[in-house]
């Protein structure tokens, strides 16, 4: 406060009263650090910020959210055409970029209602001794006291467009945590919810065929997760359907397939959401470890039960847009 005082020339008063405005608009992010001291920072426009905050409360479909709407579809098809037009000097240099999400995968088969095997690969288990994410999103629930429950902000912004997602009609499936929950839910942008809900709107969205994407404070997964989507194919703005740019994501999962127990049904393909998963010659499944983000669903869908999840080391996977 004091630096903005000095900077600004306003007084205490007048300086709350903007910042107040402009963080119940989602441009600002104001909340006490560890020390009890106010901080205040600008938020990004989007991956996470401005965008996600304003589609992320109930849909209210008025002039204001239309233009709102409609200034962020321009700006992502102006990104979108940029690197389209320069895409082999941009898309080499995007492939590099840390990963953005953390995959949470899904560990139960829905038909057989039964786990899904879990193969722990020795050779990939990580050596560094750090502290290792939740691996399923039930532990990492119950770590949190604080949990705020909004709506998915990328389906909102394609209901506010007139297409509506083809995958779900689950729209409150955004979690945020910790200090994130006390600002989404102060601003209302989101609700404070018990544990028992937020499992109960989790095994929903896995139901949905949605896939838990977790975030870390400035995407570094060694610090607990601030907020948890759940993602579809069709309207995910770090989706393969829509990105602008490579996806980036880290998981210790991959799939694998028992060949004795597989169909070839294709149940895997029609709900894989990167596109990983085929089937062979044999017409038996198979999935691209490029492409594989390690998420369960396939495994979760699975008639058969036949695919199993490989847990390793922690994996990098980058899809890059297509080239139109």
């Amino acid at each position: 406060m004091e630096q903005l005082k000095l900077s600004s020339g306003l007084p205490e008063e007048e300086i709350n009263k903007k910042v107040k405005d402009l963080a119940a608009r989602g441009v600002i992010f104001n909340q006490p650090n560890s020390k009890g001291i106010m901080v205040f920072r600008l938020l990004p426009l989007f991956n996470v910020g401005t965008f996600e905050y304003n589609f992320m409360g109930k849909l209210v479909i008025n002039e204001r959210n239309k233009e709102i709407a409609a200034l962020f579809n321009k700006l992502f098809s102006e990104l979108d055409n940029m690197v389209q037009a320069n895409y082999d000097a941009i898309i080499p240099m995007l492939m590099t970029t840390p990963p953005i999400d953390r995959t949470v995968p899904v560990l139960e088969n829905q038909p057989k209602n039964e786990p899904v095997k879990i193969i722990i690969n020795e050779d990939l288990e990580t050596g560094i001794d750090r502290i290792v994410p939740s691996q399923r999103v039930e532990e990492l629930i119950t770590k949190f006291d604080e949990i705020a429950l909004g709506h998915c902000f990328c389906r909102h912004y394609k209901d506010m467009q007139g297409t509506p997602c083809k995958q779900t009609d689950e729209r409150e499936t955004c979690f945020t945590f910790g200090k994130s929950a006390r600002f989404t839910s102060e601003q209302g942008f989101s609700r404070m919810i018990a544990k028992d809900e937020a499992l109960k709107v989790l095994k929903r969205a896995e139901e949905a065929g949605l896939v838990h994407k977790a975030y870390h404070p400035n995407f570094d997964i060694s610090k607990d997760e601030t907020s948890i989507c759940n993602c579809c194919r069709c309207c995910c703005g770090n989706g393969v359907d829509n990105m602008l740019a490579p996806i980036s994501n880290v998981t210790n999962f991959i799939s694998v397939v028992n060949d004795d127990l597989c169909i070839g049904c294709g149940t895997c393909i029609e709900k894989c959401h990167t596109y990983a998963a085929y089937l062979n010659d044999d017409k038996k499944a198979r999935r691209k470890e490029e492409r594989c983000i390690g998420c369960g669903v396939c495994a979760h869908f699975c008639p058969q039960n036949a695919i199993s999840m490989v847990k390793g080391k922690e994996r990098i996977v980058r899809i890059p847009p297509k080239k139109k």
